[in-house]
């Protein structure tokens, strides 16, 4: 699996499974929308390092979408699970 990917379209998935983020970072143009859904049996929360964005709690299945309007780099993690992070690039 790997861990970058460039996105050239205005939508993009975060799978949350086995207590990570698939994939760690993410890259995608401005104005694009990434939804986190949550795989794993257990509930996660994905909040922002700055505080911009948090979800509430996603139980299995449950995603959340945020659109990425201004260029820059978001770290993330699950507020439940510390050691799960991840990055948003915007280009």
């Amino acid at each position: 699996m790997g861990r970058w990917l460039l996105v050239a379209a205005l939508a993009a998935t975060v799978q949350i499974s086995n207590f990570r983020f698939q994939l760690e970072t993410l890259e995608v143009p401005a104005g694009s929308s990434v939804t986190w859904r949550n795989a794993d049996e257990e509930i996660h929360a994905v909040v922002a390092a700055d505080g911009s964005f948090a979800s509430p709690a996603l139980d299995t299945d449950g995603s959340f979408t945020r659109t990425f309007s201004a260029p820059g780099t978001y770290a993330y993690r699950c507020a439940l699970h510390p050691h799960m992070s991840g990055t948003i690039v915007v280009r």
